[in-house]
């Protein structure tokens, strides 16, 4: 017999006496001589150990799980004494009356069922039994559904100490479809942020937890919550709380979260120079540990995995992703935003156009910053990729008598779809990468490409949010450019006036400036009446860097004025952690307003919050954009409040910056929403794929790396690409290309 086996037998021999001396008490007690015994010191200090003892004597604790159950060292680390045995045939012989049981989830795929004799000796013993999928109780095993988007809401909440209809998420677990009345907790696709909104009306819900006599029944694996990432912490603590009360476990604190995954720094945690260094190492080595820079070895997945005409499809990562592609391929999107059971997150097999300027840029400064050659070589091949070699410069794109020439196609399945906003992110990014590399190998795509915009964009300086190539082949750019047309949408348009306010100032050409200055003009005449996409933040923070460089080249008291209006407005939600908190414009005037049903949620864009106050910042659309915005605001106006303001986001971007051991393919990411009241990743997932857990390897890492880096080398965007101006070839193509491009007949 094991030494360990001694021990256990030991024990349970010791309870069995000191349940003796109970019983022995109360009968003493009965018939009237426990005074007269208690004047024993020998009983008195018996009696002192029997009632110490009282508790693990009368609450025995079993747990049915395998050893390496991360649950298991959960309970550990709260000094929780139980009893693990390997099942539950075992628990029943072994347990005394009264004690708890504990079934937990095991990683092997067999399931056990709940025998109705085991079910008689639980009811005799009075044993208070939590069992959890695989373990089923009934007569034969239920039908079993993947979740999806369906969300834990717990319906007595009272009981478990947390507001109605409180969400959990329930990530990628299979569910037994059991029947109950009354559960306490439902497994449901319902909307809201914190709660379930709407309660679970138009939605089908599910039992996820019940009590059946004595037996609490989970119909999924809850106790995988560690490792699978279930969310938010607070809640599932509650949870837990009810959970362990039930099989006779009080009042053992807060259990450990997830550490899996986890902010880098704490809210409060005071950073130190070293810790911006970091954060930016992190975040440009991120595009190397990520398996998404696409390598020879798995490049067939693509073909594979995407879909012409439309978005790449979300599948996991593939045993070969370790292999590292060195750009010439190009780069995958991102991570999508979900999380499957073993905490990692599948990815979007495709490749998008503006996401391979953006790499370039983060990467090719890094180069600057670390003297990494590899991060260089990545970033001249991936604009190699973006312009030459894949199809999202070529065909009608390259031709000179197209009405598409110089337009940057959204994506390689979709080349022919032009976003105005993708194609200003990603051409002020190729001058940025440019710079770094000090480069012109690329200087006629740019030139064609703000150009190629500025020509399809009407007389009041708006395009409107995208054109498809067949229409363009219909229409003649002349035509596109006498349009009347006004879009006051900051997202779509604002960053197209930032690249001919730039180009402007490199060439002085003057219909660049007339138009950007009449688009902004109008858009600022109609404030705060903008249309907006996922939240007006993202409108407010998207305006500062066309309003900063508005400033640039014609610095007047209502030109700064505008600024500081926009910034105002944008940091009355600046949070003393550095984050913006979303919220919604007014009605009618979303594209993407917020999800008005539950059968609504996760089937189109949506925002990240159900109403403002909920206390999320955007690092997809809003923060990100703020943070580049707000440094060329101080650098434009040298007022300090937009370097206070920057600061604090920064450090921000340091604290939250994702970390995790667990899954390398993470660590040194931003996801897209961050919840700063709980200072954990949180929001609604409402947003079809791009919801809280979300990475992007252009609109998020690139210019949250980037904004970092501006504040370590103290520099600005227009400043130091003002070389341009000095460049005799690039202004001497401009005039080559303006002549052939904007010819009016």
């Amino acid at each position: 017999m094991s030494l360990i086996s001694l021990i256990e037998v030991f024990v349970l021999f010791t309870f069995c006496l000191l349940k003796i001396y109970l019983i022995l008490t109360y009968i003493l007690i009965k018939f009237n001589k426990f005074e007269s015994i208690m004047k024993s010191l020998k009983y008195k200090l018996l009696l002192s150990l029997l009632f110490v003892s009282f508790k693990s004597a009368f609450c025995g604790l079993w747990v049915v799980a395998e050893g390496g159950n991360r649950f298991l060292q959960v309970l550990k680390a709260n000094n929780v004494a139980f009893f693990l045995r390997p099942n539950m045939e075992d628990v029943l012989n072994r347990a005394g009356v009264g004690d708890g049981v504990l079934l937990l989830s095991n990683t092997r795929n067999d399931s056990g069922q709940l025998k109705e004799s085991q079910k008689r000796v639980i009811e005799s013993k009075r044993l208070k039994v939590y069992l959890e999928y695989p373990y089923y109780w009934g007569e034969s095993r239920p039908e079993v559904k993947k979740i999806g988007l369906e969300r834990g809401v717990l319906l007595e909440a009272q009981d478990i100490g947390v507001p109605a209809n409180s969400i959990v998420t329930l990530n990628d677990h299979n569910f037994y479809l059991y029947k109950n009345d009354k559960p306490i907790m439902a497994i449901a696709k319902v909307a809201g942020f914190d709660f379930a909104e709407y309660g679970l009306d138009g939605t089908i819900a599910y039992p996820g937890l019940y009590r059946e006599g004595q037996i609490l029944v989970s119909s999924t694996a809850l106790s995988d919550y560690v490792i699978s990432r279930f969310g938010p912490n607070q809640v599932l603590n509650q949870l837990w709380q009810y959970i362990l009360k039930h099989v006779g476990v009080e009042d053992i604190g807060v259990l450990e979260a997830s550490t899996d995954v986890s902010p880098s720094f704490s809210k409060g945690q005071v950073l130190k120079a070293d810790d911006y260094s970091e954060a930016i190492r992190r975040g440009v080595e991120w595009y190397r540990q990520s398996g998404l820079l696409v390598h020879p070895d798995w490049a067939d997945y693509l073909q594979q995995y995407t879909k012409k005409n439309g978005e790449g499809v979300v599948f996991p990562r593939t045993e070969l992703q370790h292999r590292v592609g060195d750009g010439s391929l190009g780069i995958l999107e991102g991570h999508a935003s979900y999380i499957q059971a073993d905490g990692s997150q599948p990815i979007r097999w495709w490749i998008r156009g503006d996401c391979q300027a953006e790499t370039a840029f983060a990467l090719s400064s890094g180069a600057l910053l670390s003297h990494d050659s590899d991060y260089k070589v990545i970033a001249e091949n991936l604009l190699e990729f973006l312009y030459v070699k894949s199809n999202l410069r070529s065909g009608e794109r390259d031709d000179p008598k197209s009405t598409s020439f110089g337009l940057i196609g959204w994506a390689t399945t979709d080349p022919d779809a032009y976003y105005g906003d993708d194609n200003a992110r990603a051409l002020l990014a190729t001058i940025g990468a440019s710079h770094n590399l000090n480069t012109s190998r690329y200087h006629s795509y740019i030139i064609e490409g703000i150009l190629g915009n500025f020509r399809t964009t009407g007389k009041s300086g708006f395009r409107g949010p995208w054109f498809r190539d067949a229409k363009l082949q219909t229409l003649t750019w002349e035509s596109l450019y006498e349009k009347d047309l006004v879009n006051l949408h900051p997202h779509y348009e604002s960053w197209l006036w930032a690249n001919y306010l730039w180009l402007y100032d490199k060439t002085g050409y003057e219909p660049l400036k007339e138009r950007a200055i009449k688009a902004i003009t109008l858009t600022m005449n109609a404030f705060p009446l903008w249309k907006w996409t996922n939240g007006i933040q993202q409108e407010y923070a998207r305006m500062l860097l066309p309003l900063s460089w508005l400033v640039r080249v014609e610095d007047t008291e209502l030109h700064r004025y505008w600024l500081k209006l926009v910034a105002n407005t944008l940091l009355q939600d600046l949070d003393s952690s550095g984050a913006i908190k979303e919220r919604l414009g007014i009605a009618g005037l979303g594209r993407y307003d917020k999800v008005k049903s539950n059968e609504e949620y996760g089937s189109k864009e949506a925002p990240l919050i159900s109403d403002y106050g909920d206390p999320v910042t955007d690092m997809l659309y809003t923060l990100n954009y703020a943070s580049f915005g707000l440094s060329e605001a101080y650098a434009a106006t040298e007022d300090q409040q937009y370097s206070d303001a920057l600061q604090k986001i920064n450090a921000f971007f340091v604290r939250s910056q994702v970390k995790s051991e667990a899954h390398p393919d993470l660590d040194g990411a931003w996801f897209r929403a961050f919840d700063f009241g709980r200072w954990d990743y949180w929001a609604s997932n409402a947003d079809s794929g791009w919801g809280p857990w979300g990475t992007q390897t252009g609109w998020t890492q690139s210019w949250i790396v980037n904004s970092l880096i501006a504040q370590v080398n103290k520099q600005n965007f227009w400043e130091m690409t003002s070389s341009f101006k000095e460049d005799k070839e690039f202004v001497e193509l401009f005039n080559v290309l303006i002549n052939s491009m904007l010819k009016l007949n």
